[in-house]
């Protein structure tokens, strides 16, 4: 059995996290949301990839290379125009040579619901659950056929929707042959799929477990719930007077310096700096290379490599870009007086606790605060005592 992973496009609705690197090298639980995939299918038995690979592809082929160090073998297909699903399928197509399963690379599966979707006649299409199907493409189902698939429904008719994992025989790039442009210009898979419909011939497979990624209070979620299952290591230091807590994971050549409390689940990457006197809260990951400083306080976030937040600061349930600093005293917040949802870009987060999502390369001058929702892009900069709220673009600047 071979595996497609989708993984040429930008993910806008990440922005700013992806102006450097595509969404599928978004890290979750300290590693690319595509390895979490990619190790579930390897367990699942398969060991032959083919990445297609488009938007930043540097970072995945720099991250993956051959596939040797996972224990699989990956090629490469490059997705020059990012055109659509059918268009990024139909790059692997001279690289593939039997059935295969295909996936999107931005979301979570487990091995045991892999192993059992290809253990099912091709073609099939995963299937899930949610409470908001209008974010997805919403299905019919029954006697275990799909009988009715449509994108972004106006008119809900079921919360099934289509998971984006998929089995096929080398029928599909028949298929994808008949596909002309969508209404929104692209080459869409779900064309193909709906001739499949229409034949009776396309099977459903219901998870277990599913997790989309498509937003970045989406990050947080899949973070916390990849936690759930961590198990405590330590490869750095632990100086006296540090207290620990559940599950904690101490990377290589990190320092944790007395006075510092964290409480698991929580991991901590490479060559970090960790206090003295830190607070970090479950949930958290922290990438490498990282200082969390003295009477910093860290809950449910993530921590991009390179990031300093050293001072008297306070980060609650927010996504951090890498190589970002925070001056003395700077704060987000994570929630309204009123305990309404946190709304992003007028995006509803679903989220009562969500504080702000913040690019690469970010500064913060002493004393600066954030409030909930903000969204700051990429190397934007901020005077001392500024006070933060709504979307900022890349480079943006208060003096």
């Amino acid at each position: 059995m071979e595996c497609v992973v989708l993984a040429a496009g930008e993910g806008k609705r990440m922005r700013p996290l992806t102006a450097r690197r595509p969404k599928v090298m978004l890290p979750v639980a300290n590693r690319p949301m595509m390895e979490h995939l990619v190790l579930a299918a390897r367990d699942a038995g398969i060991t032959e990839f083919v990445f297609v690979v488009g938007y930043w592809e540097r970072e995945v082929r720099g991250h993956f290379g051959n596939g040797s160090r996972f224990g699989i073998h990956i090629s490469y297909a490059p997705q020059r125009q990012q055109i659509g699903t059918a268009d990024a399928l139909r790059s692997a197509q001279d690289l593939v040579t039997g059935p295969f399963l295909a996936m999107n690379g931005d979301m979570i599966l487990t091995g045991a619901d892999i192993a059992r979707m290809i253990r099912t006649p091709a073609p099939c299409m995963s299937t899930s659950t949610t409470d908001h199907p209008g974010d997805f493409g919403v299905v019919l189902v029954e006697n275990g056929l799909v009988m009715a698939l449509e994108e972004k429904s106006k008119q809900l008719k079921s919360n099934i929707i289509n998971a984006g994992a998929y089995l096929f025989t080398q029928e599909i790039f028949d298929l994808l042959a008949r596909v002309g442009l969508s209404s929104r210009g692209e080459l869409e898979l779900t064309d193909a799929l709906n001739i499949l419909i229409g034949e009776h011939r396309l099977r459903a497979v219901p998870l277990s477990t599913w997790m989309d990624l498509g937003y970045p209070w989406d990050l947080l979620d899949a973070n916390a719930a990849l936690m759930t299952s961590l198990v405590s290591e330590n490869h750095g230091t632990v100086e006296e007077g540090v207290h620990l807590s559940g599950p904690v994971v101490i990377g290589k050549d990190t320092v944790v310096k007395s006075g510092t409390c964290i409480e698991g689940p929580c991991i901590i990457g490479n060559n970090c700096r960790i206090g003295p006197h830190a607070y970090i809260r479950g949930a958290t990951s922290i990438g490498d290379d990282c200082h969390i400083g003295h009477c910093t306080e860290l809950k449910n976030s993530i921590v991009m490599t390179g990031t300093k937040i050293p001072h008297f600061n306070y980060v609650g349930d927010s996504v951090i870009g890498s190589g970002c600093n925070f001056g003395a005293g700077t704060k987000i917040a994570n929630l309204r007086h009123d305990h309404a949802p946190v709304r992003v870009g007028g995006k509803d987060t679903r989220h009562t606790k969500f504080g702000a999502v913040i690019g690469d390369d970010v500064k913060f001058g002493i004393n600066c605060s954030v409030n909930v929702g903000s969204v700051i892009g990429s190397n934007a900069a901020f005077a001392p005592g500024s006070y933060i709220k709504g979307n900022f673009g890349e480079n943006s600047t208060i003096q």
